[in-house]
């Protein structure tokens, strides 16, 4: 399995799990497009942290499916 047959793979499962989780990137973003104020500070964290779950997810989904379907070959 290629990198960029991997890379391929983790693009297409970050953009679903964005689109599931796309709260997180709202907050980030209504929090950098509002006026500076305390209390919509809980967007930014509460948006950093999905976002951040987010990524992380599909990482590991990515690395699941590569390692499943490695050859005996590939592994060694």
């Amino acid at each position: 399995m290629s990198g960029l047959s991997v890379f391929k793979r983790y693009l297409a499962i970050q953009a679903m799990t964005l689109v599931c989780g796309i709260v997180g990137p709202i907050f980030l973003f209504v929090y950098f497009a509002a006026q500076p104020d305390a209390t919509i500070k809980w967007m930014y964290w509460a948006g950093l942290f999905i976002t951040a779950a987010d990524v992380l997810i599909a990482l590991a989904i990515t690395s699941s499916l590569t390692k499943r379907q490695r050859t005996p070959l590939d592994a060694g």
